[in-house]
Formats: C-alpha cells, sequence, structure tokens
C-alpha cells in the first residue's frame, strides 16, 4: 500500500495521464477493429438470400361489344321577365311541368337531378337623352331577368327515348341536351373482357412454353389495364322550336359500345 502510494507520489501527473490516454486509444483501434470485420462478414451474405427466377411474361386482350342500357340527357328551361320574381316563377312552373312528365312516363325520382339554376340580370345600351348635345352618348340599362334551369334525367327503358324528349319539350323545355349512352353495371361486362383477355394470354403462354421446350409453373405477377365503356355521344341538342317543329316522335339509335380490358401475366418456368 506504501509502495503504491510512493508510485503516484513520485511520478509526474503528466506520466498517469499519458497512461490513462494510451489505454483508451488502444481500446478504440480494438472497438473498430471488430465493427469492420463484423460488417465485411455481413456483407458476404448481402444478396445470398435472393434466387433468380426464369419467367416468361405474355399479355392478352379482350373485348366486349353490348348494347347501352342507360342514356343520360338534360332539358334546360329558361325564362324572361322584367321582374326577377315573375321571371322565377314562369321557370318554376314549367321545370315542374317538365318534371311531372317525366314521372308520367315512368322516369324514378332517383333519375331526376337538378343540375343548375341560375339568374342572370338583362341590359340593354340605349342612347342617353338626358343630356343635349348630339350624338347621344349611350348608356346601359337594365330591362329584366333570365332564369335558367337545367334537369338531368337518366332513361333506362332505351326505346322511350324520344318519347320522353318530346314529352320535356311540350312541357316547357327550351332545349334538350347531348345524350350519353352508357351501361349501368360496367363491371359485369368488364369481367367478361377480362375472361377473355384472360383467356388469350394463357393459350399465349402455353404456346410459348411448348416452343421453348420448358413447363410453366406458377404465376408469379399480374397486371391489368385498358378502360371503362367510353360513353357514346348521340348529337340530340336542340331547341324546343326545331323539336316541336318535327312531325312525328325523333328515334334515336344508340348503337353498341365496346369494353376492352388488357392484362399482363409473368409465369415462372423451368
Amino acid at each position: 500500500m506504501e509502495d503504491t502510494k510512493s508510485f503516484f507520489h513520485h511520478n509526474h501527473p503528466k506520466g498517469a495521464l499519458k497512461a490513462v490516454l494510451s489505454l483508451l486509444l488502444v481500446t478504440l483501434i480494438v472497438y473498430i477493429s471488430v465493427g469492420i470485420s463484423n460488417q465485411i462478414k455481413t456483407g458476404r451474405y448481402i444478396g445470398q438470400g435472393v434466387v433468380s427466377r426464369n419467367t416468361i411474361t405474355v399479355s392478352g386482350t379482350g373485348e366486349i361489344y353490348a348494347k347501352p342500357d342507360l342514356a343520360i340527357t338534360s332539358f334546360t328551361v329558361k325564362t324572361e321577365a322584367k321582374a326577377v320574381e315573375e321571371a322565377i316563377a314562369d321557370n318554376t312552373e314549367k321545370m315542374n311541368a317538365i318534371v311531372e312528365a317525366m314521372k308520367g312516363a315512368g322516369i324514378e325520382d332517383k333519375d331526376l337531378k337538378t343540375t343548375d339554376f341560375n339568374i342572370y340580370p338583362r341590359y340593354e345600351y340605349r342612347a342617353d337623352y338626358s343630356v343635349e348635345y348630339w350624338p347621344k352618348p349611350e348608356k346601359r340599362v337594365l330591362v329584366g331577368y333570365e332564369v335558367s334551369q337545367s334537369l338531368e334525367v337518366k332513361i333506362r327503358d332505351m326505346v322511350k327515348i324520344g318519347d320522353i324528349i318530346q314529352k320535356a319539350v311540350d312541357a316547357g323545355a327550351n332545349q334538350a341536351g347531348e345524350l350519353q349512352f352508357t351501361f349501368d353495371d360496367p363491371d359485369g361486362l368488364k369481367n367478361q373482357a377480362r375472361e377473355e383477355a384472360i383467356k388469350e394470354a394463357k393459350e399465349k403462354a402455353g404456346l410459348l412454353a411448348k416452343q421453348l421446350g420448358v413447363k410453366l409453373t406458377k404465376i408469379t405477377n399480374f397486371s391489368e389495364g385498358g378502360y371503362y365503356p367510353t360513353p357514346m355521344y348521340y348529337d340530340s341538342a336542340m331547341s324546343a322550336k326545331e323539336i316541336g317543329g318535327s312531325e312525328s316522335i325523333p328515334q334515336i339509335e344508340t348503337g353498341e359500345n365496346k369494353i376492352t380490358v388488357n392484362i399482363s401475366i409473368t409465369y415462372e418456368i423451368n
């Protein structure tokens, strides 16, 4: 004990500090060396778990043609009057008559929707006779109001399209909008198109595997593209005067829509 005290007493403090720092440096070097060694060992295994697979990818397209079972159009009522209240009342009366006519034709409440209601002031430019000089300047004068209201109608009985348009005009519609032909349930048709696309892709894969002399084992990837049926439009936009002047109810032909689905399948082979 006495010798230990003598050691720290007789040795210079700088020597003790130097010994401590040397010990810390050696410890740090050992720690870094072990860490680097572990990283190298770990690096040897990176990517060793990834198994390379041989695959082939094929595509298929399915197309379905079908007659639309839903028509969407709109009817507009425009009224004018000096007083805004009068223009609104006239417009409301005519639109209510159109709604009743649609219901009378078998259209359900869920298939009727107001899509637009606007009030516009109407102005005219007239000579200002309040001034004495010539030529008289023009001033803008409020002469009345225009009220516009539109009703969207979904027609599910396709043979009634022309009759419904005629009834709406007779009830007071100033304009019949563009007709859109689409499907009430496009997913069902899309499923049919997908089945056709998958069938085509499988046939391609089987033929390709035979030609390459390999066997198909399992599907490793599947993707689908394509689009929903693009609505067809019938340019039915016309004024009430044009429709009302016809001698018979307009005949509307719906034609057919095309539904397309594109798919891609990746097979593992051996």
